[in-house]
């Protein structure tokens, strides 16, 4: 059976993984598991550089499979502020309210249609002794003029999806986790992971 650990210690997270390789031959462990695992420090200024920073120190720390993801919000009429600073950017305490509020405050007097963003995800996969793979996905929307919603996390009240007419926390769980930017990384990786458990052979 194939193992693979997932740098995460988001129990949210990890459960998302198990149900992507639920039914493969796969064990899924995570920093959960592993009490003493070191702190990688995210200092890529690319999202695939901080998947890439955290699979590759984790892979080598236990010498076995690795998966991490790197994920955020780009908005464009910020010149794709606040990306890999996304958690961070309102302080190093990772204040949702806080993020969402400097965000707003740095989009007043924007017009709605040019309110134009993305949420990026990348997934890191790496191994000792192979080269490091990556999947991405992304979800596109508008940034509201004000939060709705009372769902998700991070920047989802303000996350506006046109196709559904709503914002990711105004969401049911099963619908945003259809269409979000890691359900489309994740579906990548499954698409991929033939090879990828081939080459660990």
């Amino acid at each position: 059976m194939k193992k693979v650990i997932i740098a995460s210690k988001n129990a949210g997270k990890v459960a998302e993984f198990e149900k992507l390789f639920a039914g493969l031959d796969v064990t899924v462990r995570s920093l959960l598991d592993f009490p003493d695992a070191p702190d990688v420090e995210e200092t890529g200024e690319t999202f695939q550089e901080n998947a890439r920073l955290k699979a590759e120190a984790i892979a080598s720390a236990y010498g076995m499979l690795a998966i991490a993801d790197d994920s955020g919000l780009a908005v464009d009429a910020l010149d794709g502020r606040p990306g890999v600073f996304s958690a961070r950017y309102a302080g190093l305490e990772k204040d949702d309210r806080k993020n969402i509020e400097k965000l707003l405050k740095e989009l007043e007097g924007v017009p709605f249609e040019r309110r134009t963003a993305r949420f990026c995800c990348v997934l890191a996969v790496s191994g000792p002794g192979r080269p490091t793979r990556f999947v991405e996905g992304e979800c596109r929307g508008y940034i509201a003029e004000a939060p709705s919603g009372t769902g998700g996390f991070g920047y989802d009240p303000v996350f506006y999806v046109p196709e559904k007419g709503i914002t990711f926390a105004e969401m049911p769980a099963q619908v945003k986790n259809q269409i979000s930017h890691r359900a489309k990384a994740m579906e990548k990786l499954l698409a991929v992971w033939p090879e990828i458990a081939r080459d660990g052979e």
